[in-house]
């Protein structure tokens, strides 16, 4: 099946997080790593985070860095239960209309898998990590998306019968205890929006390409009694109590995603109570059909260079900036350096 939409590799499940001031950020190094869960306290030098997102991993696609859904839920089964979208998500199944007649088909999905951990000079319990699901604060953080907050009568899983695949099993999204729910907007930059409506013109008849990135999302922190039971100790690999972990959830995209989720897992250094170790883990689901597209694009020379996977990892030359243009791995590179900064204000 082929997708119409291979232009919202614009993730945005880190933006909430860019810091406005971005000096203090940008003091934090990124050290490349194989596994950073490998990475023991002792090993972490100030003002720096070891960083993997497993491009080069041998579940990982050697085009795109991407690890298949499947691949990644058999050989990794901790990390499906907890990045996912809820611990038993599978890919969805999508209703769709050719030439008038219905058809069902499996959505399959590519994971980009992003690790990172750094140290923090302050005691977990002086990192509020609850100012992150306040809105007043998330306005502030980067003026270029907009936010308006949502209940769970507008989350598209429940209030849209053709996106009900990403409802949550359990409980309905945005009424966990604590939690912000917002709708965000993010125009696209750079060349970007120029290519869009050229490949739009090209391509008459069929479902136009947005300019925009629309998603919709739950942030909260966990409750002491859902961290017990997780087993995120386990996932980072560290033998230190949990002392806090922040959730966002993104449950809707307009397009090319079908979810993302970031966790922020705070323990205490075991050297040093007044200190933190902070992993945080992120997945972005992007869909298997966007990848594949290229053909439509080869023949066209403007837009050679516009191959959604190409866009999406940053090696093609509509890719520019530090920000979410630059392609996937420098703005979540940038966004992690942010996150850090963040923390240690």
């Amino acid at each position: 099946m082929t997708s119409t939409k291979p232009f919202g590799w614009m993730l945005t499940v880190l933006a909430l997080f860019v810091s406005a001031g971005a000096l203090e950020a940008q003091e934090f190094k990124i050290d490349e790593v194989p596994s950073v869960t490998a990475i023991a306290p002792s090993k972490l030098k100030p003002k720096t985070i070891v960083f993997s997102d497993h491009r080069d991993d041998r579940l990982a696609d050697t085009g795109t860095g991407l690890i298949r859904f499947e691949d990644w839920a058999r050989e990794r089964p901790l990390q499906k239960q907890l990045l996912s979208l809820f611990p038993d998500y599978i890919e969805p199944t999508i209703k769709v209309s050719v030439h008038g007649i219905p058809k069902s088909y499996t959505e399959k999905l590519h994971m980009y898998v992003v690790e990172a951990r750094f140290l923090i000079g302050k005691a977990p319990g002086a990192i509020d990590l609850g100012r992150y699901t306040r809105l007043e604060v998330l306005e502030k953080i980067d003026p270029s998306i907009k936010h308006r907050r949502i209940d769970a009568e507008q989350a598209a899983p429940q209030a849209d019968p053709q996106s009900a695949y990403n409802r949550h099993p359990s409980r309905r999204w945005c009424e966990a205890e604590g939690s912000l729910c917002i709708e965000s907007r993010y125009p696209l930059e750079g060349k970007l929006p120029v290519g869009i409506r050229l490949a739009n013109k090209l391509e008459e008849g069929g479902k136009k390409i947005s300019e925009f990135m629309e998603f919709q999302t739950e942030i909260r922190t966990l409750p002491p009694e859902e961290i017990e039971r997780a087993g995120f100790a386990k996932l980072t690999g560290l033998d230190a109590p949990v002392a806090g972990v922040l959730e966002q959830t993104i449950f809707h995209v307009n397009q090319v995603m079908q979810f993302g989720k970031l966790l922020a897992v705070l323990q205490p250094y075991p050297a040093d109570a007044g200190k933190t170790v902070a992993t945080v883990f992120m997945t972005l689901a992007v869909e298997t059909d966007v990848l594949e597209r290229k053909k439509e694009f080869e023949g066209v020379p403007v837009l050679r260079n516009l191959i959604p996977a190409q866009v999406l990892m940053g090696k093609s030359s509509f890719n520019s900036g530090s920000s979410i243009s630059a392609g996937l791995p420098d703005y979540v590179r940038n966004r992690i350096r942010s996150i850090a900064g963040q923390f240690e204000q």
